[in-house]
């Protein structure tokens, strides 16, 4: 059995993303086949087998602990603390996204069985041990814990890989609650959107709940935030955007009317649920629009509403 010792810093290893998964970013990641051939045509590593913890206070499992309290520590900002993920798809998406894994932690067989990389550090226990070092009882098998990165920047992120290439882009505001954050960023991915942008009150988007409820997809989601709000969204426009703000009002355009064929470019604007997008942000689009409802239904929930407004305007 081969040990690896429990990532520290961001610094104390090279990402185990290699490459050709890097290029995944912005994908579904799904599966990966990620056993490295040399040039000899020889295996260059082998999975690393899980090591065993038997003690709750094991520091090699220092990430995980107490999760049911959040995710970062007392007295830590948010936005600061390790990605944490839940469940083997999830692990999985992890894996094949730019995130550096720093350790994964499961019950046993089911690390195992992932194949993970030889610089992963893994470990496993029974399900009692696991409970007391989360603080609750996990039905998934397995977690992981990754490093930030910093967003990207916003001119690369609007542009893309390819400037000319036609591009859905989701814009929050003002969202705080994380399942809803999850939920638009499973549906983001599901439905064509290329790229997640946030003002600066939303909630963060790496939160362990955002990640669980969105399936680990909004690990392979590029993210950018916009600081300047909402004047940012000059550069959008600037970067050939069409702006469609969602708003129930009822002097907004239908959703339906908005052809998505005449702009080639698309960023759609959502607000949090009950005060929707402020007066300022509507002012700032290009386009206001509402989702045609039965008489007497005045508006749907931000996550429901952003998936019509996704697959409409793929």
């Amino acid at each position: 059995m081969r040990g690896v010792p429990a990532r520290g810093a961001a610094g104390d290893r090279e990402p185990h993303a290699t490459a050709a998964v890097r290029t995944l970013w912005g994908e579904d990641g799904g599966t990966q086949v990620r056993t490295a051939i040399s040039r000899a045509g020889m295996i260059a590593a082998v999975p690393t087998l899980p090591e065993v913890i038997t003690d709750p206070a094991d520091e090699r499992v220092a990430d995980f602990r107490n999760l049911v309290a959040g995710d970062r520590r007392p007295g830590t900002e948010r936005g600061t603390g390790p990605v944490i993920v839940e469940g083997v798809p999830a692990v999985e998406r992890l894996l094949a996204s730019p995130y550096p894994v720093r350790t994964v932690f499961g019950i046993p067989g089911r690390v195992a069985d992932l194949g993970l990389p030889d610089d992963v550090a893994a470990y496993e226990a029974d399900r009692w041990v696991l409970s007391e070092v989360i603080g609750f009882r996990l039905t998934r098998g397995v977690l992981a814990s990754a490093d930030r990165i910093p967003p990207l920047d916003l001119g690369e992120l609007i542009t893309g890989p390819d400037p000319a290439a036609p591009r859905r882009l989701a814009v929050l505001e003002g969202l705080n609650d994380h399942e809803n954050i999850g939920s638009i960023a499973r549906s983001a991915v599901a439905l064509g959107i290329d790229g997640l942008l946030l003002d600066p009150a939303c909630a963060d988007p790496l939160y362990r709940r955002c990640v669980r409820v969105s399936m680990g997809h909004v690990l392979t989601l590029p993210i950018a935030v916009l600081g300047n709000w909402p004047g940012d969204l000059d550069q959008l426009h600037a970067a050939g955007y069409r702006t469609v703000a969602l708003t129930p009002a009822a002097d907004a355009v239908d959703l339906t009317d908005v052809d998505p064929r005449s702009h080639r470019r698309t960023a759609v604007l959502l607000g949090a649920e009950g005060p929707g997008l402020t007066v300022a942000a509507q002012q700032a689009v290009q386009v206001r629009a509402r989702i045609p409802m039965r008489t007497g239904v005045d508006s749907l929930g931000v996550a429901a509403a952003a998936a019509i407004a996704f697959a409409s305007l793929r």
